[in-house]
């Protein structure tokens, strides 16, 4: 039965029923879509395929019967602002993991077990806790305190599945678990494309204090203690006081900036940190954030100069490229789970450039 992958499919591409119907130039009424997606009845073959290629995905995909629920839901306070908008992205999240939990099955790969710390989520009470559990992470995850290359290529190598989503909203992100019909759940975060890296590393690393800690408290504390856990995992105490040193009374703009580029992190958040850690006193944070304001850093769509490429996830890439290189799959099933032309798949194939574009 399609009905549920059919409902899903639509609210990814952001459609509601009448303008779905008009998409496939009513060949059937918004109300017979809606007995398809209650399965009340079943479309016909022309109509699965104006359907199809209506939502941007295959007969497979609708026909198929891999089941999936995203759970544990936590949208990041300011965001999601209509239902329409969170159906929407929670379906884009399914519809981009059952891509990739499709080839890790074509290739007999298990799905990256997610490494998670014994012991959590870690009870946090007090503020100073948080910076306990990051320190405990990247103790079980080897990292010692050297700064963190790449943010995202290392969740994905610890189990953390990394979706980038498009949206209009303000999403920083969303930590989640995809339940499936097969296997134990999936820990995703998710996060929205555009946004500049140094943000972008510090969301990843906010989601991630959100999967490890328990915290027993309001939700401004909650928020609080993942800031505190995602400075704590980017900018580890000892790698700080060493580059920084243990106090400050002053601090000029190049330094700020080459600490950004050495820790992946915003100036404002190294200025936390060091507030947090208590390098920089009061008088000083106070003047740094007078400073960032008049400048126009704290407010989009300017934010700071000197941004960060984004970091993009390449585990699910990589691993399409080796099923069509092995003979597991065909061209058009890899870029269709590639999301791209069968002409541009060969294009990447051939082309360095391309290639190095992706």
């Amino acid at each position: 039965m399609i009905g549920k992958r059919l409902k899903l499919a639509r609210a990814a591409a952001g459609l509601s029923l009448r303008q779905l119907a008009d998409k496939i130039e009513s060949r059937v009424s918004a109300q017979q879509i809606g007995k398809y997606e209650r399965d009340e009845d079943v479309p016909s073959s022309g109509v699965l395929v104006a359907l199809s290629h209506a939502l941007g995905v295959s007969l497979d995909y609708l026909v198929g019967d891999q089941e999936m629920v995203l759970e544990s839901v936590e949208f990041r306070k300011k965001q999601i602002t209509s239902k329409k908008e969170q159906a929407q992205i929670q379906a884009q999240a399914l519809h981009l993991m059952e891509r990739y939990l499709a080839v890790e099955e074509i290739l007999g790969l298990p799905s990256a077990e997610w490494d998670k710390p014994r012991g959590a989520p870690f009870p946090v009470r007090q503020i100073a806790e948080a910076d306990s559990a990051a320190q405990y992470l990247r103790k079980h995850w080897n990292l010692g305190i050297d700064p963190i290359p790449n943010l995202v290529e290392l969740l994905e190598e610890h189990g953390i599945k990394v979706l980038i989503v498009q949206s209009e909203e303000n999403i920083d992100g969303l930590a989640a678990r995809v339940r499936r019909s097969r296997g134990e759940p999936v820990p995703i975060i998710l996060i929205r494309h555009g946004v500049h890296g140094e943000r972008q590393r510090f969301n990843l690393a906010h989601e991630l204090g959100h999967m490890l800690m328990e915290v027993q408290a309001d939700e401004k504390f909650r928020e609080k203690a993942a800031h505190r856990f995602a400075g704590a995992l980017l900018m580890p105490a000892e790698a700080v006081w060493s580059n920084v040193g243990r106090h400050r009374s002053s601090i000029g703009w190049s330094e700020l900036f080459a600490l950004k580029r050495l820790f992946g992190a915003s100036v404002q958040a190294i200025t936390y940190r060091c507030a947090d850690l208590g390098i920089f006193p009061q008088p000083l944070s106070r003047k740094l954030f007078r400073d960032f304001s008049r400048l126009g850093y704290r407010t989009a769509p300017r934010y700071e100069p000197n941004q960060l490429p984004e970091e993009e996830p390449g585990r699910f890439d990589r691993l399409c490229y080796r099923a069509l290189a092995e003979g597991a799959i065909s061209e058009p099933k890899t870029a269709e789970l590639l999301n791209i032309t069968v002409r541009e798949l060969n294009r990447r194939m051939e082309e360095p450039a391309a290639a190095g574009r992706q």
